[in-house]
């Protein structure tokens, strides 16, 4: 009931109707029985039922979840550290860089559904229909949000946002009656307060993310407020100690004085707290002149104050929604933060015509009012094939290994920055469909519309910083079109060292003399058929320039006169250093001897109509290194069911159909929670394919492997 409230009422009203409430129940049980007001308990009713249900034993093996802290005491124990998921919830990709301190930035506070929805599954789920973000390139820091005590991001969003160059935050929240006796006890004493104050910085450096969302909503003891301050500054002190550029940002709820009012702006009464970490997170309740008045008071540490946007509306200044523009302008012109709370809001008030295409045009207006705040790539190798996060396939170099639908936000590679158009007039349109074909993971740019005569089409897609040396580039990438109707090429804009821009086309070999006076240069492509792909490739050197765009070049052949639909698929883009360019698949992975696989919590049981069910807890490591971690690990099994393989331990002669694909890791560990077996199968090789950070992979052949033996067990 509290969670559909929240979708309509402002926190404000939610307290005030809170606090009337606890009046009149209050004066009602002072009145009357308590037996003629509370109803009577029966059997079968709702607590039984809950009893009935059995809570997950998270110290036990089961398919990697991510769950939040809901106690003090679990917060004390550490009990965190020693459940079997712990080792899956790290996030492995690293920050791309720190904030800007010259701008002011966007945070975005995610609050979708109460949190740990589809995204809860480490190693993903079917629901290809899952909520995902992909417009990274328009914020600086995201907060996972959930009104649980400690809310720890799943690493999904931590690797995703990571890679875009976005920080990532968890939430520590106190509410209602519990959270004020929570904060009672937390606050004991000053030793208290810094002890849990160290808890915390533990559990952002020990799994990747980047700080806390400190939200305190509740009334706090006025003799408390010392030890409150002590929580804030040590937590800050300490995360910066153990994660450089790491941030606290505090909410604008409960004042100095210990009263929870909101105050919808920087001043005396809350200016304390943000004196103490690294911004404020103000309510969204605020009015026009506030955002001034709060740069005016905030002085130098202006960027510093996130001014809170509903998009739900409930109270918000310019009403949210699709007006959420109203309020991004004004923050804007007055030089303060924005902190933009449930974007979930399309997805969860389903806006029309349907998720992708709303979400698209939501951000849209966020584009228009503050610009792109990230630029990507800056540094090589850089490799995107434009995932998503969900899909309904997965494909490797243009075979499809997998058909079934699915959802992991960490498979996001680098999102292309695609301009949304609402009212369509370009003659090309150009989208991410998952439901085509792709030529890595799941995701692709789909290019559809018409082309008269000679005309061409540009489309954005990335807006690079990389500025290159004296050593060779390669670009390479992949296409699946018609060759006659529907050509596509890159158009690479570069900045000189005297700010002179310079544009390079890439593009096979019969388009360059046809646009040879438009450009600087035209590259002509080597080109490989791969499984109805073309894969384009050239290598060029600019010294001393920066690349600053990447965009798609839509072309029909010269002279092709009818006027033809065009439909083209880009796969992928990839561009490497030169001088560690190797053969396509032969990369600089280390090799699979030097891989050690192990298998844990081996569990056999009977399942139906005579199959049996193997679960399976896969580990490895390199021999000689402790720490080894790849971006990607793509895990494969196959069924062993003669016991000669077993003797020699190789799987000798196996037909290929019976390799699966399992899934996707992220992490040097895979849990298997229910393999189907027939029950003639003696045995399991499970295949852990390397991966690497510019879009490479080792050959499924030559990957490291672990022959599980399953005789004996059942």
């Amino acid at each position: 009931m509290r969670e559909l409230l929240r979708a309509y009422f402002s926190r404000r009203t939610l307290v005030s109707i809170y606090n009337l409430f606890f009046a009149l129940s209050h004066k009602l049980l002072n009145t009357f029985p308590l037996s003629l007001i509370m109803p009577k308990s029966n059997e079968g009713g709702a607590d039984s039922e809950s009893e009935a249900l059995p809570l997950l034993d998270l110290s036990k093996p089961s398919s990697p979840i991510s769950f939040p802290i809901k106690s003090l005491h679990d917060l004390k124990s550490r009990s965190y550290f020693d459940s079997f998921h712990f080792q899956f919830n790290r996030s492995t990709v690293p920050l791309r860089r720190d904030l800007p301190n010259n701008r002011p930035r966007v945070l975005v506070c995610h609050d979708m559904k109460g949190g740990y929805v589809d995204d809860k599954w480490v190693q993903g789920c079917k629901n290809d229909a899952g909520f995902a973000i992909w417009h990274w390139y328009l914020m600086d820091v995201f907060v996972y949000f959930s009104h649980s005590l400690l809310t720890i991001p799943p690493p999904c969003w931590t690797n995703t946002a990571h890679r875009h160059g976005v920080k990532v935050l968890g939430t520590f929240i106190t509410e209602w009656d519990e959270g004020k006796a929570t904060c009672k006890e937390m606050l004991a004493t000053k030793e208290s307060a810094q002890m849990y104050a160290e808890r915390l910085a533990e559990l952002a450096s020990s799994l990747g993310f980047d700080g806390w969302l400190i939200n305190i909503e509740n009334e706090i003891d006025e003799e408390q407020i010392p030890n409150l301050k002590e929580f804030v500054s040590h937590l800050t002190k300490v995360l910066h100690l153990s994660t450089p550029g790491a941030l606290i940002i505090w909410y604008d709820s409960v004042t100095v004085r210990g009263d929870l009012e909101w105050q919808d702006h920087l001043n005396e009464k809350n200016k304390p707290f943000f004196d103490l970490c690294d911004g404020i997170f103000m309510n969204y309740t605020w009015k026009e002149s506030y955002p001034k008045l709060s740069a005016e008071v905030a002085g130098d540490r202006k960027y510093d104050v996130y001014m809170g946007i509903d998009v739900f509306g409930r109270g918000s200044f310019g009403g949210g929604q699709w007006t959420v523009n109203t309020a991004l302008d004004l923050l804007k012109r007055n030089n303060v933060s924005a902190a933009i709370f449930a974007p979930g809001w399309v997805y969860e008030t389903a806006q029309p015509p349907n998720f992708h295409t709303a979400q698209n045009k939501w951000w849209s207006l966020v584009e228009k009012s503050w610009g792109i705040v990230q630029t990507y790539p800056q540094v090589l190798p850089f490799y995107s094939d434009f995932n998503q996060g969900f899909g309904y396939h997965v494909s490797l170099e243009g075979r499809q290994i997998s058909d079934a639908p699915w959802y992991n936000i960490s498979c996001q590679s680098l999102q292309p920055l695609l301009e949304f158009k609402e009212d369509n007039t370009d003659i090309i349109q150009a989208t991410i469909d998952a439901r085509e074909a792709s030529y890595n993971g799941g995701g692709n740019i789909v290019f559809k519309g018409r082309l008269e005569g000679d005309v061409y089409f540009t489309a954005r897609l990335f807006k690079p910083l990389l500025h290159l040396s004296s050593s060779p580039i390669t670009i390479s990438y992949s296409v699946k079109s018609d060759h006659e109707t529907s050509k596509l090429g890159l158009l690479l804009c570069f900045s000189s060292p005297s700010h002179e821009t310079k544009s390079i086309l890439v593009a096979p070999k019969e388009t360059t003399t046809r646009f040879d006076n438009m450009f600087l240069k035209c590259l002509v492509t080597s080109e490989q058929t791969v499984s109805e792909w073309t894969v384009h490739e050239a290598s060029l050197v600019m010294d001393g320039h920066a690349l600053t765009e990447i965009s798609a070049f839509c072309y029909k052949r010269e002279n092709l006169t009818k006027t033809s639909e065009y439909v083209a698929l880009l796969g992928h883009i990839s561009i490497k250093d030169h001088h560690v360019q190797l053969p396509q698949n032969l990369v600089s992975l280390p090799p699979p001897s030097s891989w050690l696989i192990e298998a844990h919590n081996i569990e056999l049981v009977p399942g139906n109509s005579g199959f049996k069910i193997l679960r399976v807890k896969l580990e490895w490591r390199q021999k000689q290194l402790e720490d080894s971690v790849l971006p990607v690990y793509n895990v494969y099994a196959e069924n062993v069911k003669s016991t000669d393989v077993l003797r020699s331990r190789k799987v000798l002669g196996k037909p290929r159909s019976e390799r699966v694909f399992l899934g996707i890791s992220h992490v040097p560990a895979y849990y298997v929670s229910e393999l189907v077996l027939d029950s003639d199968v003696k045995g399991v090789s499970f295949v852990v394919q390397l991966c690497g950070e510019d879009g490479s992979w080792m050959k499924v052949d030559d990957s490291p492997n672990l022959l599980v033996d399953l005789e004996g067990l059942s």
